[in-house]
């Protein structure tokens, strides 16, 4: 449907009310990103709604698609956020006007939106975020230089890098965001940028490669200085 469609009819085509928001994080020099789009004068993270005849799990695939071009990033639902008064009003106002279009109160999208969250782990350089009529660019943010943000969106980045902290101490998935073939030393430095805090490598090294996930690579030579350590990759069920 084309952008006016959209606005005077879209709740013919999705499922009322319910929205869905994707926390995409990604890992570059050290530090934890995450993907945000700007609308307007704030920035939002990637999202969109489900179409009435597709099912949810296929919504967020689609969404995560359509925003960043990956088939097969590693997805996992965050939680569901719906505070009274969540609504994008403010936020549509503003982009109507900037396009010089009508604007009113009782548009369907001015109401009330419950939404789906969820977290995606990728590897940003095989990432190719796109934007739509709606957004006007997209970045990746640290953390620490997150900027202002619509609604509640600051708090689902937030509840996200908890709950990866949490999830990395009980199961394997931080090897998503880096490239596909890694080292035992940037798998470690990764763990300890998720916690935050020091971890015991040897320790670490030895849990990794008891846990039969990853399959090691011939060592590969090099003359310069120094150990070579061995490459990884995941093996071949689970990958993306």
């Amino acid at each position: 449907m084309d952008f006016l469609e959209f606005l005077k009819h879209g709740d013919r085509y999705v499922v009322p009310n319910l929205s869905i928001d994707l926390v995409v994080i990604g890992y570059r020099d050290g530090v934890l990103h995450y993907l945000l789009l700007k609308m307007g004068e704030k920035w939002l993270l990637p999202g969109g709604y489900i179409q009435k005849d597709e099912s949810v799990d296929d919504a967020v695939r689609n969404i995560l698609r359509q925003r960043t071009g990956l088939e097969n990033a590693y997805l996992r639902f965050l939680s569901v956020f719906g505070e009274l008064e969540r609504r994008f009003g403010s936020a549509w106002k503003a982009l109507l006007e900037s396009e010089g279009l009508e604007w009113k109160e009782d548009y369907w999208f001015n109401d009330r939106f419950i939404t789906l969250a969820y977290y995606a782990l990728v590897n940003i350089e095989n990432t190719h975020p796109t934007i739509s009529h709606f957004d006007e660019s997209f970045a990746w943010f640290e953390f620490d230089a997150l900027p202002d943000m619509w609604m509640d969106h600051r708090s689902i980045v937030v509840a996200a890098r908890e709950r990866i902290r949490e999830d990395v101490l009980h199961e394997y998935l931080a090897y998503h965001l880096l490239p596909d073939v890694f080292t035992m030393p940037e798998l470690y430095e990764l763990h300890q940028t998720i916690l935050g805090e020091k971890i015991d490598r040897s320790r670490f090294q030895k849990k990794m490669l008891a846990s039969g996930l990853f399959e090691r690579l011939p060592k590969l030579h090099n003359n310069s200085p120094g150990r070579n350590p061995y490459q990884y990759r995941a093996k071949e069920n689970n990958r993306n």
